[in-house]
């Protein structure tokens, strides 16, 4: 019946939508690479030793504990206090574990004992119980209040040290990063109780789905204090996001507020990070080998080497950080960097005149220096890029001054330099270095080991390539190449025209070899000039490689630069790079960026039905289809436009300040485009996903009422149509009554969904009479119309007209069906609040406890003289128990 009545060219559409939406999520839940993080293992067996709280924190907080990390002698030794290391706080997040701090702290522990524990941090852990905070916002306050003592706990068990910290380190995984950063609005927290803050897969943006008012409000208290106070904030941050990979949190909510006057914060995705280059999930973000020795790395290069502590200074903490993080030069981190350098010894100096120039070291006896003479390159070529298989730390490449042949001292270019996965890399412009006479590449002494020096000057224009990308509209049925002739080592590729999220493409980079013996392997790095984003892929060549091309953030408005694939090539090979359009990727970015949206657009949808049915009623005295009125009503011109019309006004001061003063919410389109998410047709896009959704939800909605009304029939057979047209039945005072009291002892939403079940049982209730006086009225039509004229002339006209007609039961049980279909999504919205409240039945255990005495004075009262009501007292109590263990 339900796809009866859908002409057939609807039901294709709602097909249709159906296989753009499993397009777009396929993207987004499977359309990444493939996890390439290492598992950290423990070395030694982890141990969590409980730190004692004082009698009323652990009074106040029952459910939140805080642990020290350990692993063999060193959680032995340590189980003694007071403590002698650095303290770093981990805070887990959403339904997070204290234990997830192990991965971290055994890296830092097995740090440590390299260097003979030199220095050593001591790696502390809060208990949350597993919250489920990103469903329910109502702890965040509570968990940041309790961070808050746990610091002052920590320090305090330091006392006495020489070297006694007075500030901690913090990592926070996803919420818990939130919470690190609420602290500082907090009325009598200290500002230089943290000395470092460090966020993995964190959304400090926005919460991922604003499912209540305590986490919006939240938010908003949290970025409006960092934002106005940003002058006074000195508190180094980095925020790291996952990439791709993470779909819980998208990476463009973990990226901070730029602010001119914030310096102190950086934000990157791991995939960009050196040393790590890969992107991580949600989960693995904080086990992923890669980058949490690239934490500890940061770590321990922060360190001051008189107070034993991390530094205080934050321009190191800034340097240390962009070092490890953003632009790693194949060195190890100094704080003054040498440099000028001494360039003498026993060492062969060779002069080198060509422009392109190759060494394969292997076996070197001796030490080399190679000079390259800039003079006459200077009045050819625009710059001159190195590259070095060998990814030692030591410098490897310098500037000379006014130098005929060789120089005792040169300037040590390799800080400028770039690591990456199989080389490390200098770009040099020759105009910026006027003074400089010659450049000289250094090649040790070396045994047993092989690899290869690269060097050639070229002139800009010859190795930048503009390729605009396809148009979005294209389909990806076009597409643009280019092709690179030259046999050089170092391309950038500027993709003209793109920088809007809802942009995506694939980049195929084919590449031919000759004459290659060798395996060759080449380097393309997507580089986001505006944020903190890039992609690497290694590729073996020859072959053909694709490259997923999109953003996690927009392009400022302001902003003028442009992406780039950075190539680094084999002079041996030939290289073709064509980009089209990916049209399942930019339906991915409209399900990452806006798919938290879609119950908003959907509930759209089914208001307009049911306004079309109200209207239907009033005007015909019949309710109409659901699927009909949806088809009819659910179009986007009947709120989009009104919408933009809004954002328009707002931008005008007279209807601003009436907005205002009518205390109306501020529009979720200007939130959007505040954020550069408002991309062209994507409210149409939604309004057409929400519609299919309706449309799809109904019929499964319609389906189960079936489904159990036919149970319902097997079970019993009602005898004739429902008395009452109306669902409201007598005993609704006390119903409402107690669902107020669930409501108010439990959780709203479990009084919600009891509602929910109730409603729906009376539709099912409806929908078994109606079918069961169908199939009467076809097996026995002559029967029953003589029945029906008996009927009315001996049954009492009041209760003739408390009768339901078949067809005053449709029209009820089709405008019910549409009501079923809107408290869905109220259910639906609030299970969130109904999870949290179940995870956290244990609370139940004291609520339980005082059950016994009212319901031993229920056995007496009411069970003396009827003991069949005496397993329902004792059924009560138990049930609760049983849900506590369970929980």
């Amino acid at each position: 019946m339900f796809l009866q009545s859908v002409s057939l060219w609807n039901l294709a559409f709602y097909v249709l939508m159906v296989f753009m939406a499993t397009l777009g999520l396929w993207d987004v839940f499977f359309g990444f690479e493939e996890n390439k993080c290492s598992m950290s293992y423990m070395f030694e067996y982890p141990e969590y030793q409980k730190i004692e709280l004082p009698k009323k924190l652990a009074k106040r907080y029952p459910a939140y504990e805080l642990y020290l990390y350990g692993e063999g002698s060193y959680a032995e030794e340590h189980k003694i206090l007071p403590l002698t290391g650095i303290p770093v706080v981990f805070l887990p997040g959403n339904a997070g574990s204290y234990k997830q701090v192990r991965s971290v702290g055994s890296i830092a522990l097995r740090k440590a004992e390299d260097i003979d524990f030199r220095y050593h941090f001591d790696f502390f852990s809060v208990n949350f119980n597993e919250e489920l905070v990103a469903l329910y916002g109502g702890s965040l306050q509570k968990q940041t209040k309790f961070v808050h003592e746990c610091i002052k706990t920590i320090l305090k068990l330091y006392k006495g040290q020489e070297f006694a910290p007075k500030s901690v380190a913090i990592i926070g995984h996803s919420m818990g990063g939130l919470v690190a950063r609420a602290l500082l609005t907090l009325k009598n927290f200290k500002q230089d109780l943290i000395n470092l803050l460090i966020t993995q897969a964190t959304p400090h943006v926005a919460p991922v789905m604003p499912l209540d008012r305590f986490i919006t409000d939240f938010y908003m208290t949290v970025n409006n204090y960092w934002i106005l106070n940003a002058r006074h904030i000195n508190l180094t941050t980095l925020s790291v996001a996952g990439g791709f990979r993470d779909y819980q949190v998208r990476s463009g909510l973990t990226f901070l507020p730029k602010l001119s006057h914030h310096t102190s914060a950086l934000s990157v995705v791991s995939s960009a990070v050196p040393k790590t280059w890969v992107s991580t999930d949600h989960l693995s973000i904080v086990w992923c080998k890669q980058l949490q020795l690239t934490t500890i790395r940061a770590f321990f290069d922060l360190i001051d080497a008189d107070t034993k502590q991390i530094t205080q200074n934050p321009k190191k903490k800034l340097s240390v950080l962009n070092h490890h993080f953003i632009r790693h030069p194949a060195k190890h981190f100094e704080e003054n960097p040498a440099i000028i350098s001494d360039l003498t010894g026993t060492s062969m100096w060779v002069p080198v005149k060509v422009s392109k120039w190759t060494y394969v070291a292997y076996n070197e006896s001796d030490k080399i220096y190679f000079t390259f003479p800039l003079a006459n390159h200077r009045k050819i070529y625009t710059h001159v890029y190195c590259q070095s298989t060998m990814l030692d730390t030591n410098s490897w490449i310098f500037g000379c001054i006014n130098s005929t042949s060789m120089c005792r001292q040169g300037i040590d270019l390799s800080w400028k330099a770039e690591l990456l996965p199989t080389i490390k890399s200098l770009m040099l412009r020759l105009q910026d270095y006027p003074s400089l006479s010659h450049l000289v590449v250094y090649v040790p002494s070396i045994h047993g080991s092989k690899f290869v020096v690269d060097c050639e000057f070229f002139k800009k224009e010859t190795r930048s390539i503009q390729l605009p990308v396809t148009h979005l509209f294209s389909f990806g049925l076009s597409s643009r190449k280019v092709i690179l002739n030259t046999s050089g080592l170092f391309y950038n590729i500027e993709l003209l025209n793109f920088g809007q999220i809802y942009q995506a493409f694939k980049i195929n980079v084919v590449s031919k070899c000759s004459g290659v013996k060798e395996e060759i392997t080449s380097i393309y790095k997507l580089h986001i000039p505006w944020s903190y984003e890039d992609s690497l892929t290694i590729a073996q060549v020859p072959s053909s490689t694709e490259i997923s091309l999109k953003l996690h953030i927009a392009q400022p408005e302001n902003d003028s630069h442009v992406a780039l694939l950075k190539m680094y090539t084999s002079s041996d090979c030939q290289y073709e790079v064509t980009v089209k359009t990916s049209f399942s990727q930019i339906l991915g970015q409209v399900v990452r960026f806006h798919g938290g949206a879609l119950p908003a657009y959907v509930t759209s949808s089914i208001l307009l039905a049911y306004g079309g049915q109200l209207y239907s009623l009033f005007s015909t005295g019949h309710c109409l289809e659901y699927t009909i009125m949806l088809d009819k009503e659910a179009k986007p011109y009947k709120v989009d436009p009104f919408v933009i019309m809004i954002k328009f006004l707002l931008g005008y001061n007279w209807f601003k300040e009436l907005w205002d003063v009518l205390m109306l919410p501020e529009l979720d389109a200007i939130v959007l485009t505040s954020q550069s998410m408002c991309f062209p047709l994507v409210s149409l896009i939604l309004f057409l996903f929400g519609t299919c959704t309706a449309y799809w939800g109904g019929l499964l909605s319609s389906t189960s009422v079936r489904l159990l009304s036919s149970l319902w029939l097997a079970l019993k057979r009602p005898s004739e149509l429902p008395k009452d047209i109306k669902m409201i039945s007598v005993d609704l005072p006390f119903l409402t009554i107690v669902l107020i009291i669930v409501s108010w002892t439990t959780c709203g939403a479990f009084a919600i969904l009891l509602t929910y079940l109730y409603y729906v049982f009376k539709i099912v209730h409806l929908q078994a009479s109606l079918t069961a006086y169908k199939n009467s009225q076809t097996v026995n039509p002559k029967h029953s119309r003589r029945s029906e004229k008996k009927s009315n002339h001996h049954k009492d006209s009041t209760v003739h007209h408390l009768r339901l007609s078949a067809s005053d039961a449709e029209d009820s049980l089709r405008m019910h069906s549409t009501v079923i279909n809107l408290i869905t999504w109220i259910v639906l919205l609030s299970m969130p609040s109904l999870i949290y409240w179940l995870k956290n039945l244990s609370k139940l255990l004291k609520i339980t406890s005082q059950f016994p005495l009212p319901l031993a004075v229920g056995v007496i009262a009411f069970g003396s003289a009827h003991l069949y009501r005496v397993p329902c007292f004792v059924f009560i109590p138990l049930l609760f128990h049983a849900l506590c263990n369970f929980m």
